[in-house]
């Protein structure tokens, strides 16, 4: 019908309907039954809404005042202010909210600062949040609102496993102890740009001893790289640690590497320096090196057993549940505690 009026379609908004000639041009907004109509031509906008009223039952309202919950009011120097009063205030009255206090800003950049601090140091005992608490520090400089909701989320969290902890355990075997990394990368993570996340897990025997999540600082052009510059950084790791056991006088065996990366580990096996990896040169040689001198052992490890994926990625919460066990965060009332539990038979005896 608005066709045979004279109006166009807009191609890019198909609510919008356009009339035009050389001396006047009418704009129609339309929204399931409601319309806005404006134009520089007074005569001809009264003209269309009788020639829609003769078609349709219309409601004229004058001027716009609000529309679809926004309210417009008109301003000196033909300046027009838009806002959603009543929409706030139903909003504040739902979640009962409306006689709130009124704050000047909607977030807290000081203090998400120092929540988001507050986290890193939580995540001495609780490696399981580290990607998470890695993922919001990269917003420190300027958080968003959903960046304080997924603060809030890991809070939430930490509630409700306030009790977990990291649990540390006995070797079963004598020694030399095995010192084992777990290393593990998502590639090009970050939608922003594009970098990849590096993380691994350590472990001393059956006790884990050292982790990290981070975002690379440089871009890599391949899942193999981004991997190969993940190991590099838990080699280094590994040989610190081996270091300092040995002036501890723990007597170790070689250290084993885990990458779930094939490429990775034929990598760091291979003599030959192709062009394709030639731009990570470095990273290569150093690690290569201390695999040809026998100083560590890279392995592959099936992807669905990279204890370090939970350090990666967001996880399916039974995928979560299962590695943070693997990390050795648990709840010490699943634990058997038997001093307490004799002492409790006692006590119940003498009683």
């Amino acid at each position: 019908m608005l066709l045979m009026l004279g109006f166009s379609k807009s191609k890019c908004d198909p609510s919008l309907f356009i009339f035009s000639t050389s001396a006047a041009t009418i704009f129609m907004f339309v929204y399931v039954d409601d319309i806005i109509l404006t134009g520089n031509s007074p005569s001809l906008l009264q003209k269309f809404v009788t020639q829609l009223n003769a078609i349709f039952s219309l409601k004229d309202l004058g001027t716009l005042d609000y529309f679809l919950g926004i309210e417009v009011k008109s301003l000196s120097q033909g300046k027009l202010l838009v806002s959603q009063d009543k929409y706030i205030i139903d909003l504040l009255t739902k979640v009962k909210m409306k006689y709130s206090k009124g704050i000047s800003t909607p977030m807290d950049p000081t203090l998400y600062k120092s929540v988001v601090g507050a986290l890193q140091y939580a995540i001495i005992t609780r490696p399981e949040i580290a990607f998470s608490v890695n993922k919001v520090s990269q917003f420190m400089c300027s958080p968003m609102e959903e960046h304080w909701k997924v603060v809030k989320r890991i809070l939430r969290y930490l509630k409700g496993t306030v009790d977990h902890g990291l649990v540390f355990s006995l070797a079963k075997h004598t020694p030399p102890f095995n010192l084992t990394a777990f290393t593990d990368v998502d590639w090009a993570s970050n939608p922003n740009d594009q970098r990849s996340t590096s993380a691994a897990c350590l472990y001393l025997g059956p006790n884990l001893v050292s982790w990290w999540s981070k975002k690379q600082l440089l871009i890599s052009r391949s899942s193999t790289e981004a991997e190969y510059r993940a190991l590099a950084q838990a080699v280094t790791k590994v040989l610190w640690i081996q270091s300092l056991l040995k002036e501890l006088k723990v007597p170790l065996n070689t250290p084993t590497i885990l990458c779930d990366n094939q490429s990775t580990i034929a990598l760091s096996h291979n003599p030959v320096l192709h062009s394709r990896s030639k731009h990570m040169e470095l990273d290569i040689f150093f690690v290569r090196e201390k695999v040809l001198n026998k100083s560590l052992v890279v392995s592959h490890i099936p992807a669905q057993h990279q204890f370090a994926d939970v350090l990666t990625k967001a996880l399916s919460p039974k995928r979560f549940l299962l590695l943070r066990s693997k990390l050795n965060v648990v709840d010490p009332s699943t634990m058997f505690h038997p001093l307490e539990l004799v002492g409790g038979v006692l006590e119940k005896r003498i009683g």
